[in-house]
């Protein structure tokens, strides 16, 4: 047999330089550009949109997916599915070919042979932790393994226990590279494996350990960082003390416009005043909704819908808008783009006008994947139709580890123990100095005045945004003569109310129902939503009271809400996993039979 052209053979990577390039080309599949959007690492669709945080938006010709997943329609000839399947087989294979090598290699010690097969066992838990959570029965191959066609007729878990514990007890606490996984990774991921199948003594042994000496690859002790916000800014990344384990990106890496080691999992969700395309990822009613909060600061867990923080779908760009005046959690404004709040400091987000389709999308926009317009230079990378970024994608921040620690105890019994977790996380968000204020307006406004007297004086364009020092507001021109301050729209601070769970609170709510839910409000937008609720076995419940609501919501006058979601009714037994792709049923093939079984319903 003629080896192909252009291909290294064993002999030639058989050594430390080959095994560490093989390494690094297993961490560069954790961040597959597909075309379809969704088959990316943040999930945005199979997690994010089919979990209710959001729209898929546009108007669902772009990525045409997103609309039958949102309403959990999926069927197997769906290519986001075919394309999940073979970006994480892909990447097993990588990790698979490091192991494979590492058993030729005579230039390496015991020791770093040790290390690296931790790190490729590491990364092959991840991707097969992927495959398991989106097709629950999937193959196992691993760098034993002959024949590739294998049945998906056993359950995976065991296995990927079994990656996680060799990449924890032979990982080291840090790294000389900040993008390796460390020790402390993999025992989260671990952790998170147990939470998964409800293994709560196991893994609250592990997260113990974890919130108590844990340190990033850096070695970094563990801790939220002081404002929620700096997780999403690649300044900070250095000295991010909660990225447990985050996907590496960076921009202006010589490669051209639309660098490929730039995030392009946000390339079209950045709303189009600012940019040129595409405002997919549209945040739901529901979602903003979701951080509205009592006079004591707290959730409204069970009727946060039964008034919605007002938006201006149904408001002309040129007309007055008045920001929702009842109070809300501060988490929401660094998550979501809404009409008057500064969209970072790209000046007043504004509403529909930013929004490519507001039949289909409403008229927000995400947040977290948009760089900073002061930080563009540096941290934008532009693609000939839309923007990408340096922003790291996390696959696990502390705060996640902390409430998956927070859920162990409640099932436990170990509610204070719980409560304490769930209040360290809204600590963070309850410092003033963390949240969107208009201040984040002053860089790019088109004038700092003292007064409305001298604010009417100005010569400005429709759009503009002022700041008046008086008062601390945030004035845009709406047009029609800046002589008449009726022709501005005056933005003062958002209202945000947010305090811990006291005792009785956190008892009389419900200890899970609170837990659960604030890992809506920390970790929205960020892929985890959808993959909760089936694990929680509510997804039903959950999302068919979410399509009713949303249909409700467009019936209301006036409407209030985006995607209709037409047909969207979720199955319980069925759709708490994706079915396994019809092209990889087609392959697997033997003698007329299919190796691979279908999962139930589809």
């Amino acid at each position: 047999m003629t080896p192909p052209k252009g291909a290294l053979g064993e002999e030639v990577l058989a050594n430390s330089k080959g095994v560490n390039t093989l390494l690094i080309g297993a961490y560069g599949a954790l961040n597959y550009r597909g075309f379809s959007h969704g088959a990316n690492p943040n999930q945005w669709v199979v997690g994010s949109v089919a979990g209710g945080d959001a729209h898929g938006g546009s108007t669902g010709a772009g990525v045409p997916i997103q609309t039958p997943i949102g309403n959990a329609n999926s069927n197997p000839t769906m290519g986001i599915f075919d394309e999940q399947w073979r970006v994480d087989f892909d990447g097993v294979n990588r990790a698979n070919s490091v192991l494979v090598l590492l058993d030729q290699v005579e230039d390496m010690t015991q020791e770093e042979i040790d290390q690296a097969a931790a790190e490729a066992r590491f990364l092959r838990g991840h991707f097969y932790f992927s495959l398991k959570r989106m097709f629950n029965m999937v193959p196992w191959i691993d760098e034993n393994t002959t024949n590739v066609n294998q049945p998906n007729d056993q359950d995976i878990w065991p296995n990927i226990e079994s990656d996680f514990e060799f990449a924890m007890d032979n990982l080291p606490s840090t790294q000389s590279d900040v993008a390796r996984a460390n020790s402390w990774a993999a025992a989260s991921y671990l952790a998170k494996s147990y939470v998964y199948q409800q293994k709560w003594d196991e893994a609250k042994e592990l997260l113990d350990n974890i919130i108590d000496r844990g340190v990033t690859s850096r070695g970094i002790p563990y801790e939220l960082m002081q404002k929620f916000s700096d997780n999403w800014r690649p300044a900070k990344e250095s000295e991010n003390s909660e990225a447990v384990f985050a996907i590496q990106q960076v921009a202006n890496d010589a490669t051209g416009g639309g660098g490929q080691a730039a995030n392009a999992s946000s390339m079209g969700h950045f709303p189009i005043g600012p940019f040129s395309c595409c405002s997919y990822f549209a945040p739901t009613q529901d979602l903003v909704n979701s951080y509205r909060t009592t006079d004591d600061g707290l959730p409204m867990i069970d009727n946060y819908n039964e008034t919605h923080v007002v938006n201006d779908l149904n408001i002309a760009t040129d007309d007055q808008f008045e920001l929702y005046s009842g109070s809300l959690d501060p988490r929401l404004d660094w998550t979501v783009g809404r009409r008057g709040v500064p969209y970072h400091d790209w000046g007043p987000h504004r509403g529909q006008l930013w929004v490519s389709n507001n039949s289909s999308m409403g008229v927000y926009s995400t947040k977290k994947q948009i760089f900073f317009k002061s930080e563009e230079d540096e941290f934008g990378d532009y693609s000939s139709w839309g923007p990408l970024s340096a922003i790291n994608i996390p696959v696990i921040r502390f705060s996640d580890v902390l409430l998956l620690a927070a859920e162990v105890e409640v099932e436990l019994g170990n509610i204070e123990e719980a409560r304490e977790y769930v209040n360290k996380v809204r600590r963070r968000a309850m410092n003033p100095d963390s949240w969107v204020s208009n201040e984040l307006n002053r860089g790019f406004a088109t004038e700092v005045v003292d007064n409305e007297t001298d604010l009417i004086n100005l010569s400005v364009s429709t759009g503009d945004w002022v700041i008046v020092e008086q008062d601390n507001t945030t004035y845009v021109y709406l047009g029609g003569g800046e002589e008449d301050i009726d022709n501005w729209n005056r933005y003062e601070e958002p209202s945000y109310q947010i305090e811990e769970y006291s005792s009785t609170d956190f008892n009389s709510i419900g200890p899970i129902e609170v837990v659960r839910f604030e890992r809506k409000l920390e970790l929205a937008m960020e892929g985890h939503r959808f993959f909760d609720l089936a694990r929680w076995g509510i997804a039903a419940e959950v999302l068919n009271n979410f399509f009713t609501y949303t249909q409700e919501a467009n019936n209301a006058t006036p409407r209030i809400e985006g995607s209709i979601r037409n047909g969207a009714s979720f199955t319980s037994g069925t759709d708490e996993y994706y079915p396994i792709p019809q092209r990889q049923i087609d392959l697997s093939m033997v003698n007329g039979e299919p190796t691979l079984t279908q999962n139930p319903g589809y």
